[in-house]
């Protein structure tokens, strides 16, 4: 009985793997549908990597004015990515051996930043990011802690540049100092986390084994 629970969740600790990978897929196809416009170039034809944020996608209507039928997509998407980045932070407690309360609030404000992230497509984006980016910046804090201790020393340095970047992106935005640049920045930002989030996994579905 306790290995067949033990198997079920090392599965468990897999789904945000293939939440991700079915997050790209969908971004790609929201992507491919966006009908055109960014901020740099409003009558530009479909979707820029170097000129359009991400949160383009999700808007009901196209920065060219056309209807967004890329939006469906791109909502499924984001719906897929923080249901499962809220199995990782779930989960991620199980990387550690040592198990503390400070796990536990690492767990619960990663979940709530993912939860507050879903309403990205409810009007106040922005709102929305500084809320999210509250909980989501403290439960990264702390799971740079247990990294530390738990002696995952690249996970620590990676998640340290996935932040460094994060914070970078808020910089800019609220600046507006190399704000033409942040489209690719963001992206940057995202891929690195994407991929941190993945490593994360993978770690802890072994350490399950």
């Amino acid at each position: 009985m306790s290995t067949h629970k033990n198997r079920t969740n090392r599965a468990l600790t897999l789904l945000p793997l293939i939440g991700i990978a079915l997050f790209v897929v969908f971004y790609i196809i929201a992507a491919i549908n966006y009908p055109g416009g960014s901020y740099v170039a409003q009558n530009q034809t479909g979707f820029s990597f170097k000129n359009n944020y991400l949160c383009d996608l999700l808007d009901n209507q196209a920065i060219n004015g056309a209807l967004n039928s890329a939006r469906i997509y791109a909502r499924i998407s984001l719906a897929i990515l923080c249901f499962s980045l809220i199995l990782l932070w779930y989960h991620l407690p199980k990387l550690f051996d040592r198990k503390n309360k400070a796990q536990t609030i690492m767990s619960i404000t990663g979940i709530l930043s993912l939860i507050i992230t879903l309403f990205l497509a409810s009007g106040i984006h922005d709102i929305i990011i500084r809320i999210a980016g509250v909980f989501g910046v403290a439960a990264l804090l702390i799971s740079f802690i247990e990294l530390y201790k738990a002696n995952y020393y690249k996970l620590l340095i990676f998640g340290i540049i996935c932040l460094f970047l994060f914070l970078t992106n808020y910089y800019i935005y609220e600046t507006e100092i190399l704000i033409n640049k942040l489209p690719l920045i963001q992206k940057a930002t995202f891929l690195s986390f994407i991929n941190w989030f993945v490593l994360l996994s993978i770690h802890t579905y072994r350490k399950l084994r």
